[in-house]
């Protein structure tokens, strides 16, 4: 198949002929083995580079957390990410936006939060004689949402319309957002008080669901060393901006260009599809599933250097673009089986395109 990786390129000792294709770029994958792309990622490559070395001066391990991060950002997707206090879950979100050139607004939920509080309101203007929409804080590129389980059901719906199609309808009206518009939100899943779950519709406007974990013993000790280090200065003057909101549109236009061979298509299909008739599940996942999916191995292929999706991609974002999206049955998690795992057996169950 074309863009596949090849060991002996015959064109490599071919005499070259201007093309008015753009040029392919030769690269090397993790085996060694040679292969060229018909789409110029290096900006794309070199600027994920650089933004794990801005962030690596502040956040310690979290590689696959930060990758996920910048998979949903290409994807053109949002991210419910949640874990135990204190694990950097809303510092790395926050550095991630620092190190993008865009506009960033920060969300405290609360049970007492209204639906205007995130939307904006409209205001009576007695100079003008009529109403005039104030803007409020969603109207931004980056938001990040932290504790989104604390809000009540009414604020959460707030949220459906502009995370699924970028606007908001207010008093008639249809106001857009600026693109890109992305959402990061975080939450405590040990936390049961003062908390509300969430839709099942809302959750599946996330891209990803991803889980955070306590760091290793030298991981800590080395968070430990670089908080004594910095005394007392502030992480975010640590990090510089790598891309601005045009760069951010041309590469999620990109990642669309990213070749999917069409058993890989019905790979993920055949994924997801055996999540509606597992008998561990009470709730199969939806087409939106497989489409996240897709959107999302595009991504990681492009970040890694490739113009092609490949099984393993796929693998990579199927379980924090799934686990959110079903249900256990009652039987299965009063015996402590995740989503997770379940969806990982289903992955294991299905043979792997060659």
């Amino acid at each position: 198949m074309e863009g596949l990786p090849e060991e002996n390129n015959p064109q490599q000792n071919m005499p070259h002929n201007p093309a008015p294709n753009p040029p392919e770029t030769e690269i090397q994958n993790e085996s060694g083995l040679q292969f060229s792309n018909r789409i110029d990622l290096s900006k794309i490559r070199n600027g994920v580079n650089e933004i794990r070395q801005q962030l690596g001066k502040v956040i310690v391990g979290q590689e696959e957390f930060i990758e996920l991060l910048i998979v949903s950002i290409f994807a053109n997707g949002h991210s419910l990410i949640e874990g135990v206090p204190g694990v950097a879950k809303t510092v790395t979100a926050k550095l991630l936006a620092r190190t993008m050139d865009i506009g960033f607004s920060r969300l405290q939920f609360t049970p007492d939060m209204m639906p205007s509080d995130i939307l904006g309101t409209s205001v009576f203007d007695m100079k003008n004689n009529e109403f005039e929409f104030k803007k409020g804080p969603v109207f931004s590129n980056i938001i990040l949402i932290d504790e989104i389980n604390r809000a009540p059901a009414k604020t959460q719906a707030a949220l459906f319309e502009v995370m699924a199609e970028r606007q908001i309808t207010m008093d008639g009206v249809m106001y857009p957002m600026e693109l890109p518009f992305l959402v990061f939100a975080t939450q405590n899943p040990v936390e049961q008080e003062g908390t509300y779950r969430l839709p099942e519709a809302q959750l599946d406007r996330f891209l990803f669901k991803i889980e955070v974990g306590y760091p290793t013993l030298e991981e800590e000790i080395s968070i430990l060393e670089g908080n004594n280090f910095r005394k007392n200065e502030d992480p975010t003057t640590l990090v510089s901006s790598v891309f601005n909101a045009i760069e951010i549109a041309e590469f999620q236009r990109i990642v669309q260009e990213v070749l999917v061979e069409s058993k890989l298509i019905r790979y993920i299909a055949s994924i997801v599809n055996s999540t509606r008739n597992n008998p561990f599940l009470f709730l199969g996942a939806s087409p939106r599933a497989s489409i996240s999916i897709l959107n999302a191995a595009k991504a990681v292929a492009a970040i890694r250097g490739r113009d092609f999706v490949i099984p393993e991609d796929i693998k990579f974002v199927a379980v924090p673009a799934l686990r959110h999206r079903i249900i256990v049955s009652p039987e299965k998690e009063m015996e402590g089986i995740t989503s997770g795992q379940i969806i990982q057996q289903i992955i294991e169950s299905i043979e792997i395109p060659r």
